[in-house]
């Protein structure tokens, strides 16, 4: 008989396993099909840093969470409703997670002498009552997936393995996902492997008729699509926004793309997903290290190409004596840092924004480089075009911040037509003055950037260096006059893009909020979502956030000083609270939070209730 359907308006669920476990692609192909229901959906994929971790062990615990609802959500969640442990450790690292009455999904044949001790356990959580605040489903995964896939011509080990394809068919059925897009997906994955195919296909229908025919699960649930914008949508997680918004840029400058960029996490996926551009003239160059990196990126730039570099905050380090030359040169250059926690090698895969006063700041001499932040997987698609417009139109190097967050996390992305999308031509310089003085500091009179001239062509030769440049001919200067009038030049450059970028939007319903919201970057879910809350408790408070960190939007300073309280939220010790209280002299408050995981809605609405 057909089990009972229940309608619910949105669901949080946590996938945890070992490293081993494949919990990134169960969390991935639940995700797939949660987009093709048509359900707003937003994810973190949580991993841990080392490539292979000791099985069974605390540090190798992965884990995917996955927000799904029928109506606009901002982020993965702060607690899930159902978590999934494969392993005694994954429940160790997620149960406190969970909150009372949740439903926890639990691999009972994972429960082992040898696996608690791993986990720290003294005595199995699923007999000495420690668990009776959870709804507690102890399914024996691994000997029913084994069971499942008898007879197909797999090794003890590629049986077991499957086991995750199991659980990924249990959910599937438990919140009522289409089933043919992950057939078809384990065909194409291992197409080449039959048997492999085969056994985690079983495995896959085998966890979906288990949770058809359990007596565990009584109901069924439903979350039906959200009302969304009309038009075409892809599931894109942030560094894929990217690649493909540097490809965008590419097309609507009509500049080749080259990438120079050195593997490092969380930034790597970038120069992967453009690798495979190269119908579109972009090139990639995998450098022996980060200096090399950016290096080629400015040469390219040099030659006449749109020249980027990624990297995350270690690497950024690494590259600022290149970024300090690209000041001088007066050159394009995009520089993409994914931010992830430090310092130094810090925490690989964990998310941090703590890198603002370094791409502002981390720089001999006075050497301002515009800087731009994302806030959404979606918006790095669009971030990446107005980072490109902005060094191609002022002859500079601009900074784009990302974190691991926004990197490695999806969300249903409106595919935006070719036409909407900005022209963002290169204005070269082909031709040599009339009277044959190519002057290659000479200085448009509304941006103040340099003209552009590809080098070998005929009469627009000139020479490039780190010294300093004479106004105008760019000759070799050491005249301390001239040195003050170049480092106020480049200066009043980049303080100039104040006036071609929008001003700072407030969303302030009712126009008297005492409270301001102020955030940048990744945080942008979490305080929306936090603001929502405190909204529907009938409190009043504005909420706005910055994609501009240097030049601020224009009109900053005024919407600052528009409200009595101005909070600012970061995943920092205060970065944007020190710039904004040193330019506007603005008594705001800090709420700030350095734990490598996404700030909580929760979180900002305590700190909001709070200061109200």
């Amino acid at each position: 008989m057909a089990k009972p359907v229940e309608q619910l308006d949105a669901v949080i669920i946590r996938f945890a396993g070992d490293s081993g476990d494949g919990m990134q692609l169960t969390g991935d192909r639940f995700t797939s099909e949660t987009a093709l229901v048509g359900n707003d959906l937003a994810t973190f994929p949580d991993f841990p840093a080392e490539i292979r971790a000791p099985a069974g062990s605390l540090p190798g615990v992965s884990g995917f969470q996955v927000h799904f609802a029928d109506h606009d959500i901002l982020t993965p969640g702060d607690r899930p409703d159902v978590l999934v442990a494969m392993n005694p450790a994954a429940l160790r690292t997620n149960l406190k997670d969970l909150p009372k009455g949740g439903t926890l999904i639990v691999n009972l044949d994972a429960f082992s002498e040898r696996n608690l001790q791993k986990a720290g356990y003294t005595a199995s959580p699923l007999e000495d009552g420690s668990l009776a605040d959870y709804n507690v489903v102890q399914v024996p995964l691994t000997s029913m997936t084994v069971a499942s896939v008898k007879g197909i011509d797999v090794t003890p080990r590629e049986a077991e393995r499957s086991k995750n394809f199991f659980a990924l068919g249990l959910m599937s059925w438990l919140y009522g996902r289409p089933v043919e897009s992950t057939i078809d997906f384990i065909e194409r994955k291992f197409g080449k492997l039959p048997a492999i195919a085969q056994a985690n296909t079983a495995a896959f229908k085998a966890g979906y008729a288990f949770g058809e025919t359990s007596e565990e699960f009584a109901v069924q649930y439903e979350v039906r699509p959200a009302r969304l914008s009309p038009g075409v949508y892809r599931q894109i997680t942030g560094n894929q926004a990217l690649s493909l918004g540097l490809v965008a840029a590419s097309v609507q400058s009509g500049l080749d793309l080259f990438l120079g960029a050195y593997p490092i996490t969380p930034a790597s996926s970038i120069l992967e997903e453009l690798a495979g551009y190269k119908h579109f003239g972009v090139r990639t160059f995998q450098a022996e290290d980060e200096i090399a990196a950016v290096g080629a990126a400015l040469g390219a730039s040099f030659g006449g190409a749109l020249g980027v570099s990624t990297s995350a905050g270690p690497g950024v380090v690494l590259k600022s004596e290149t970024v300090g030359l690209a000041v001088a040169l007066e050159l394009p250059l995009l520089i993409l840092d994914i931010q992830r926690a430090g310092p130094s090698t810090g925490m690989p895969t964990k998310p941090e924004q703590a890198d603002l006063l370094m791409v502002l700041f981390g720089r001999n001499s006075e050497s301002p480089v515009p800087v731009v932040a994302a806030s959404s997987p979606g918006n790095c698609f669009d971030t990446a075009i107005e980072a490109a417009r902005i060094a191609l139109k002022y002859r500079t190097p601009v900074y784009l911040l990302s974190d691991a967050y926004l990197a490695n996390g999806a969300e249903p992305w409106l595919i935006p037509s070719v036409d909407s999308l900005p022209q963002i031509g290169p204005t070269f310089l082909t031709e040599p003055p009339e009277d044959g003085q190519f002057l290659p500091y000479a200085r448009d009179p509304e941006t103040l950037a340099r003209p552009w001239a590809i080098p070998g062509t005929p009469g627009l030769e000139h020479r490039i260096g780190g010294l300093e440049k004479q106004d105008q001919t760019g000759n070799v200067s050491y005249d301390p006059d001239n040195h003050d009038l170049m480092v106020r030049l480049r200066a009043q450059k980049v303080a100039g893009i104040a006036q071609d970028i929008p001003e700072l939007e407030v969303d302030d319903p009712d126009g008297d909020a005492e409270l301001l919201v102020l955030g940048w970057g990744g945080t942008y879910g979490p305080i929306a979502a936090g603001v929502r809350r405190v909204r529907r408790a009938g409190r009043k408070v504005a909420h706005a956030h910055l994609h501009y960190l240097n030049p601020f939007p224009r009109n900053t300073g005024e919407v600052l000083r528009r409200y009595e309280r101005v909070l600012i939220p970061e995943m920092n010790l205060g970065q944007l609270l020190k710039l904004v209280r040193a330019e506007f002299l603005v008594d705001a408050v800090g709420f700030n939070r350095v734990r490598g995981v996404p700030l909580k809605a929760a979180e900002i609405e305590e700190a909001i209730e709070a200061m109200l």
